[in-house]
């Protein structure tokens, strides 16, 4: 089996391919900036952006794990537009994998709104794909909201709630469906424990043992409502065995 991971820099990206570095797969990775360990794999430069080394990148492979994305810059044309000319270039490809985030369709987001776009283009084309929603990545969770304290005080929107998942087991999870059948839309993959953003900061608090508190604030507006409702989680799909205080105390040790 041939496999090609796109975006082989970024979190998601990288992890993939540190775990398929112990797999007998064939695999190609593809990025704009040259990654270090490569080992064995090849590395084909790529931009979605202009199309440029597309072709060269998805030449001889059947699985494509598609990790690449650009949340802040440039969002619409590389989750939209340059997506739907990427995968016009697949046509001999068995089996497209996407990683996506729960909650895409009811969170009032600018790149949530572009990544929704792209599931809708892979539903309405001929390729085999697998569409996998996951939850927020811990590290994305602690870095965006609480990494530095400001004024010994956390100041958060105390009441978003957040089912946040390790990277590496979402990866693995990808990883496995390479030799499954093509599902579609795929059930969602969430990580084991729905908390407040309050409740998280307070636990990092506890697990560093530091003197900070936690200033909870609230914010008006739809974006504010659906994250404090919990549309970024699924109660029904707690996948993940690494919680969040898992992952604190991990980077402790």
């Amino acid at each position: 089996m041939r496999i090609l991971v796109t975006g082989s820099t970024g979190q998601l990206g990288s992890t993939l391919v540190k775990q398929l570095k112990g797999s007998d797969y064939k695999v190609k990775i593809t990025s704009r900036r040259k990654p270090e360990g490569l080992g064995h794999f090849e590395w084909v430069y790529s931009d979605l952006s202009s199309g440029e080394g597309l072709e060269v990148a998805v030449k001889n492979v059947d699985v494509i794990i598609h990790a690449a994305t650009s949340p802040i810059k440039n969002s619409k044309m590389v989750e939209v537009l340059a997506f739907k000319e990427f995968l016009g270039k697949m046509k001999h490809i068995k089996h497209f994998i996407y990683p996506s985030i729960v909650g895409i369709d009811e969170i009032p987001f600018k790149y949530y709104k572009h990544k929704y776009e792209a599931e809708e283009l892979l539903n309405n084309c001929s390729i085999p794909h697998t569409i996998v929603r996951a939850t927020q990545f811990h590290n994305f969770v602690e870095n965006l909201f609480i990494s530095k304290p400001l004024f010994k005080r956390y100041i958060v929107p105390g009441n978003f709630k957040f089912q946040s998942v390790d990277v590496s087991e979402f990866a693995s999870h990808l990883i496995g469906l390479v030799e499954k059948d093509p599902q579609g839309r795929a059930d969602d993959f969430g990580g084991p424990d729905i908390m407040t953003l309050k409740e998280m900061a307070e636990l990092k608090i506890k697990k560093n043992k530091e003197s900070n508190k936690v200033l909870s604030i609230s914010f008006p507006g739809k974006l504010y409502k659906s994250i404090s409702e919990g549309k970024n989680t699924n109660s029904f799909r707690k996948m993940g065995k690494i919680s969040f205080g898992e992952y604190l105390s991990n980077k402790i040790e």
